[in-house]
């Protein structure tokens, strides 16, 4: 943990090990490789659908049984059937959503007030550290005890002080804080879903891709190792071990992104994408710029078939033609 006053600061324990140096230097080379090829900026649809299986993982961690589509329902303002609180559980991660990129994760301010949008009507204090003392309990046995509630307020003003140093890497310090505050505790429920948005938040301050890539969905997948790292971390009194994993798995999620981004699209996938982009009257040639690796005779073949499916029109004389969307 994190102790500290005015005249001295201290950072939380950790180590660096061969398995962290590895993986940040792997983790950088696939975010360089993303970022050169604008693979997320470049196509909406599968951020929509990043940010639909990040939401989707985060709450199932949590035991939300809605599924993807059921989500993908919410968001597109169609009736969904399902449990009352599950449905709640979705639209206020949805508009959580919708304001991260206005979000300061170094503030305190927007911490409880993402938690406030996040738990809204799912518990009595939305928005406000825990009153009391509470224990993590695994079946029969006590996981985890919480720092006493008196101690939360400095607890995660140091923890905010520890985010504003520069000097640490923002990958490690992203981590850092996701154990950290999982350990303090701070709210009677919704810690394991803030936990993780936060070092969302975090990792998008300096790689804005990561505000769409759905590393949640890999956690799901691997509960079992997720709440083991915290527990040994626990144990041992520093968060190296979860470090490792949770640079482990975002650099698997990088791998994931990286494959499904490699599929050529075909010629529908590649106008809707442009047309996300592009809502103007625009040419051929404007087409072209956009994917400069393809040919004229295949762009030709994209804008015609475009017009036959209805997504756009066409006018102007034949050597002049503009489009635009429908």
């Amino acid at each position: 943990m994190i102790v500290s006053n005015d005249s001295i600061k201290v950072k939380p324990p950790y180590q660096i090990t061969s398995k962290i140096l590895s993986l940040i230097s792997s983790i950088s080379q696939k975010i360089g490789e993303i970022n050169a090829k604008h693979l997320v900026k470049s196509n909406p649809k599968l951020r929509k659908q990043n940010q639909i299986k990040t939401i989707h993982a985060s709450l199932n961690i949590e035991g939300n049984t809605l599924s993807e589509d059921q989500i993908t329902s919410i968001l597109e303002n169609k009736r969904v059937v399902g449990p009352e609180r599950d449905i709640k559980e979705v639209l206020n991660a949805l508009t959580v959503y919708k304001v991260l990129g206005h979000l300061k994760s170094y503030s305190e301010k927007d911490f409880l007030k993402a938690h406030k949008l996040l738990m809204t009507g799912l518990i009595e204090t939305p928005g406000r550290y825990r009153n009391k003392s509470v224990g993590i309990v695994k079946g029969t046995n006590i996981e985890h005890i919480a720092p006493p509630f008196e101690n939360i307020s400095f607890l995660m003003c140091d923890l905010f002080k520890y985010l504003k140093d520069k000097s640490e890497l923002t990958l490690i310090k992203s981590c850092v804080f996701h154990y950290e505050m999982e350990f303090i505790h701070p709210f009677l429920d919704g810690n394991g879903r803030m936990g993780r948005l936060w070092q969302t938040l975090i990792l998008m301050d300096e790689f804005p891709l990561f505000e769409f890539l759905p590393f949640e969905t890999l956690i799901s997948k691997h509960q079992k190792e997720y709440y083991n790292a915290l527990s040994v971390s626990d144990k041992r009194g520093h968060s190296t071990i979860f470090i490792e994993y949770m640079l482990g798995i975002i650099d698997s999620s990088l791998v994931e992104l990286l494959e499904n981004t490699s599929r050529k699209l075909n010629e529908r996938e590649r106008l809707e994408i442009f047309l996300e982009t592009n809502k103007q009257e625009f040419s051929r040639k404007d087409y072209m710029k956009h994917y400069s690796e393809i040919s004229s005779a295949t762009a030709s073949r994209d804008l015609k078939n475009g017009v036959q499916l209805g997504l756009i029109e066409r006018f102007g004389d034949k050597k002049t033609s503009l489009y635009r969307s429908i």
